[in-house]
């Protein structure tokens, strides 16, 4: 069973290790060996736990999961050189890698929150030649896409990987607006999963614009309750969070 290397534990690193966890022995490092022992504990199975400090990368496959500050003190701490880097810190570049670890090769990979459950959608950039094992890596964790510029996946980093808030955030706004109206809030929550739940599923076989033509009849409900939407520029606001996701990208 293949050996991936985690540097870094923290929730995304947790998240990812879950998925992965089935498939791969894993062994994680970091500068605490009390929070490495969390790391485990929540991952639920033994893993081989390192401190950061001299730790030799040499001819490892690492998966690369500490804050994208940390970059050049992480590099500083570690010794030799990796196979390959999978990184998935946002707006990092393959250079900046490159530059800070020596590895032999560096892929790019925006995974989200929705890994610990396999459902992650994660997409892929950097060496080419590891696009197949970065495919089957991530993709023990749910969907990938493999991306052809750097540009694409900070753009796609504003939609995937930030995305999980923005629909919290829709998800939670709904099931106010349910018990503003006299449900229950259990109840508002429990019909707010079962929606989210179904059109998970409807959304990958029907384009959004035709599955909302078809729920949204002359007159009616939807139509009433939508129109309230468009009034308060949610489009446009939901625009305008992958644009400044996007922008906040590219100055990490």
């Amino acid at each position: 069973m293949q050996t991936i290397t985690f540097i870094g534990n923290g929730n995304m690193g947790l998240s990812i290790a879950q998925g992965l966890k089935e498939k791969y022995n894993i062994e994680v490092v970091g500068r605490d060996m009390q929070k490495l022992s969390n790391f485990e504990k929540s991952l639920g199975k033994k893993v081989d736990k390192y401190l950061l400090d001299d730790f030799d990368v040499a001819d490892k496959t690492v998966l690369l999961c500490v804050k994208p500050a940390n970059v050049e003190e992480v590099s500083k701490q570690l010794k030799g050189k990796a196979r390959v880097i999978f990184s998935v810190l946002a707006g990092t570049s393959v250079e900046k890698l490159k530059k800070s670890f020596k590895p032999k090769a560096v892929v790019r990979a925006m995974p989200n929150l929705a890994a610990s459950v396999g459902a992650s959608m994660t997409t892929l950039t950097g060496d080419a030649k590891f696009q197949k094992e970065a495919e089957a890596l991530l993709g023990a964790v749910g969907e990938t896409l493999w991306l052809n510029s750097e540009k694409e996946i900070d753009i796609a980093t504003a939609l995937a990987g930030s995305g999980p808030a923005y629909l919290a955030l829709i998800a939670e706004a709904l099931a106010d607006g349910a018990v503003k109206q006299g449900l229950k809030r259990e109840d508002a929550m429990a019909t707010m999963r079962g929606l989210f739940a179904g059109f998970g599923t409807l959304i990958q076989e029907v384009h959004p614009a035709l599955l909302k033509d078809g729920v949204m009849s002359p007159g009616g409900t939807t139509a009433a309750g939508y129109a309230a939407l468009e009034e308060g520029n949610v489009r446009a606001s939901c625009m305008d969070a992958v644009e400044e996701a996007y922008k906040r990208a590219t100055e990490l």
